[in-house]
């Protein structure tokens, strides 16, 4: 399988994000109602971020706003119009992780409005670092919004499971969002979210809340989100591969990326997607499937993929 890496050198802003709204490309019966709206979603979740971090605001800050945005977005899944179970539920994963190291995530939510702020609440309200199935009233007394849980479901997502169980469709059933950022007082954040894979057994967790599966940070060295087949994810440890990679092999970020999707994803013959900000500004946005959805800034402006 191709790689398909953009490396953009440090801008002159002081800050980098980058985010991402899934890997393997649109969504049959989304693209149906929806065309076109894509790009839109991706900038207004990048402006959201990037406004915190021109103000001087923390990479933390930043990425989770960042993802909160894509989470109240149907077209992508993670929060309101998530992929659904085999059951036609949703059950949502999201992950935070800071540059010191310290992380928060959630698994199996079935109420919390938006999963990311759950896994930042894990992270600063509590001693954990992975909850599973929060109970409403944990939500509530982190002063959380809560949801019935049809409010996470489309008739979009209900379409598309009704079709992947008829057919057994080919191509991707996954998608995830998230983000990573570098502020301008050098510490780094990512934050990863999902509703998991179309047509999943009720209880399956994939790469996403897992710290260095999905989500990986790490001050003076990367901050790493990814999407794609969570199960190889998983194996191959692939955030934390990329850090390893630089941080005791002395490989530039593209490299790293690059070689780890190679080694443990190609390896497994697993597509997917990953997005990482080096600490010192360099951005990597790489994919071997089909399509990546992103959004990042360069020397000629906001770029969304689609």
């Amino acid at each position: 399988m191709a790689t398909n890496i953009i490396d953009v050198a440090p801008n002159d802003e002081g800050f980098t994000l980058v985010l991402h709204g899934g890997a393997g490309g649109r969504v049959e019966e989304l693209s149906l109602e929806a065309s076109g709206l894509y790009e839109h979603g991706l900038r207004l979740a990048y402006e959201a971020g990037a406004a915190i971090l021109s103000a001087g605001g923390s990479a933390l800050d930043a990425v989770c706003e960042t993802v909160r945005r894509l989470e109240d977005n149907p077209l992508f899944n993670a929060g309101r119009g998530a992929a659904l179970t085999a059951t036609g539920s949703a059950e949502l994963d999201a992950c935070v992780m800071t540059g010191e190291g310290k992380a928060g995530a959630v698994a199996v939510s079935r109420s919390a409005k938006n999963p990311v702020d759950v896994a930042r609440a894990v992270l600063e309200e509590s001693e954990h670092v992975l909850l599973v199935t929060p109970s409403d009233e944990l939500v509530d007394s982190w002063g959380l919004e809560r949801v019935r849980p049809e409010y996470f479901v489309t008739d979009a997502r209900q379409r598309q499971l009704a079709n992947v169980q008829a057919r057994l469709l080919e191509g991707s059933r996954h998608g995830t969002v998230g983000a990573v950022a570098v502020d301008r007082s050098g510490a780094v954040a990512a934050a990863t979210s999902t509703g998991g894979m179309v047509n999943q057994s009720d209880g399956r967790v994939g790469d996403t809340p897992v710290v260095g599966a999905g989500t990986y940070a790490r001050d003076g060295v990367v901050a790493v989100s990814c999407t794609g087949q969570g199960e190889s994810f998983i194996e191959g440890v692939v955030a934390h591969d990329i850090f390893a990679r630089m941080r005791y092999g002395g490989a530039p970020l593209a490299t790293a990326v690059a070689s780890t999707i190679e080694g443990e994803l190609d390896s497994r013959g697993a597509i997917g997607g990953i997005i990482a900000v080096g600490a010192d500004g360099r951005l990597v946005v790489a994919h071997n499937s089909p399509a990546m959805f992103a959004a990042y800034r360069s020397e000629t402006g906001l770029v969304t993929l689609t």
